[in-house]
């Protein structure tokens, strides 16, 4: 927007505190170069447009917005005399992504000292060469120190879930071992009964019907259900009778395995009116070899499910085989990094959730969105284990989804000590940290902010108290592919 062109005067813009150390010569040039403005109220520029001028408040009012999840927030409201914005990265050239990082407007009249960016980036490089390079070395530099501790902020996250995934890995791998060497030593077993079974003195109908029998009973284990503790003591000891009863070696032993199976006297009764009484003995044994072939398998399946499961889980948290950017559940996103950071969260920390699962998906970067999760859920089992929440260790961590004014709002719940007050606002400044030195870099919130109000224009917010801290995200229900930005929220 252009504003209605006024005299330059080098005694006005001189006495702006900007250019009050110039030269006469140089106040000349600027007024010789630039131009004032006056603009009336309404907007100056709008973010994201080219930044093609360099803006000094002569008088009036200014104010300085951002889009954040497609609301416009206010950052500066000031009538400051000699107050600067626009191109004011100019003199770092092509380098950057020369753009309006926030929008000005006026509330009032007023006049601005204008300066196009491409004579604001020469005047610096010849009247203040040595600042430049000193300006180009701060930017540049803490740029790159930001990316490379935020690589290392992920090299270590990697390693942290990689030695979780491997220990989940591992425990179902050692019992599917396990259970397949127990069930190959059944498996012999059962071919040792058979071969008794078949050498005895039974007609083809009696090994008609233990066969039925058999196929009855693998049957019964499938849909076997739990009993409590005291229910399976009690019918243990029924059983244990009823074997004994009849004469059953090691009823004791054969139990547990009938009772786990969800057999019962009523089904062992049955067994007995559908043998003869010699036969019998020969029978239970081959059931219960049946039985815990039955329930090996079982193990072994339910073991090599988990690991599918992980894999699987692995697989959605890198999200290596998706598009970098599509619409995702974040219910998925949530439960895949929750399965692989339950090493870390450990069997102290209960884990509630609370979703809504009528939400809508929502356009993101899913990648990027896992990692936002794991900051979070790192730092809530951090302030937990600290042994400053419900107890050594012991806490829990709440995750919700729900709608807020229509945006997803993703919510992380725990029961540590809380954020102090006077530490609140720095929590997601770069490399603030309250960690001990060594275990943390300060760039877990940081990194967080960027990918949630850079990358997908959503929010950010924190509530905190003793025993209850929460940290919300916010995300937009629909949006257009969001744009990468590094470059820094410019203050007025």
């Amino acid at each position: 927007m252009s504003g209605q062109l006024m005299p330059c005067s080098p005694r006005e813009i001189g006495a702006l505190f900007l250019f009050e150390k110039l030269e006469p010569e140089q106040l000349g040039r600027l007024c010789a170069a630039g131009r004032v403005e006056l603009f009336q109220p309404g907007p100056v520029y709008t973010e994201g447009e080219p930044a093609t001028c360099f803006y000094v408040m002569v008088e009036g009012t200014v104010v300085l917005s951002r889009q954040v999840g497609g609301d416009d927030v206010e950052v500066t409201r000031t009538s400051q005399a000699g107050v600067y914005a626009g191109a004011m990265q100019a003199y770092l050239g092509d380098r950057v992504r020369q753009a309006y990082n926030n929008t000005m407007r006026v509330t009032e009249p007023t006049r601005f000292f204008v300066l196009p960016s491409d004579t604001f980036a020469e005047i610096m490089q010849d009247w203040f060469p040595m600042a430049v390079h000193l300006l180009e070395g701060l930017f540049f530099g803490a740029k790159n120190t930001q990316a490379a501790i935020g690589q290392r902020e992920r090299l270590l996250a990697l390693g942290s879930l990689s030695a979780g995934l491997t220990h989940e890995l591992n425990n179902p791998a050692a019992a599917a071992v396990r259970a397949t060497s127990t069930l190959r030593e059944r498996v012999a077993k059962m071919r040792h009964k058979l071969a008794i079974i078949a050498g005895g003195p039974y007609s083809r109908e009696q090994l008609a019907g233990l066969i039925e029998i058999q196929e009855r009973t693998a049957e019964r284990v499938a849909k076997a259900s739990s009993l409590s503790p005291l229910e399976t003591a009690d019918r243990e000891d029924t059983l244990t009778d009823w074997l004994e009863d009849r004469g059953i070696e090691h009823g004791w032993e054969l139990a547990p395995t009938f009772v786990q199976a969800g057999l019962d006297v009523d089904w062992l009764e049955q067994v007995a009116a559908a043998v003869d009484e010699e036969i019998l003995p020969n029978a239970v044994g081959w059931l219960n070899y049946t039985i815990e072939t039955e329930l090996l398998m079982n193990e072994i399946e339910d073991s090599t499910t988990r690991i599918s499961n992980l894999v699987d889980a692995a697989k959605q948290y890198s999200q290596l085989d998706r598009a970098p950017y599509r619409v995702v559940d974040v219910h998925e996103l949530l439960d895949s990094t929750l399965l692989m950071l339950s090493a870390k969260i450990g069997q102290d920390i209960r884990v509630v959730k609370e979703y809504d699962r009528t939400v809508p998906p929502v356009p993101a970067y899913p990648a990027e969105l896992n990692q936002v999760w794991t900051n979070l859920i790192d730092n809530a089992v951090c302030a937990m284990k600290d042994g400053a929440g419900e107890g050594d260790g012991h806490g829990t961590l709440t995750v919700r989804t729900a709608l807020d004014h229509e945006q997803l709002l993703v919510e992380f719940r725990d029961t540590g000590s809380g954020i102090a007050p006077e530490i609140k606002d720095r929590i997601f400044d770069p490399f603030f940290t309250t960690k001990p030195v060594g275990q943390g870099t300060g760039l877990g919130l940081d990194i967080s902010w960027r990918i949630v109000v850079n990358k997908h224009h959503g929010t950010m917010r924190v509530e905190s108290e003793p025993g209850d801290t929460r940290f919300q995200v916010l995300l937009p229900l629909t949006a257009e592919t969001p744009e990468e930005s590094e470059t820094p929220v410019e203050a007025v």
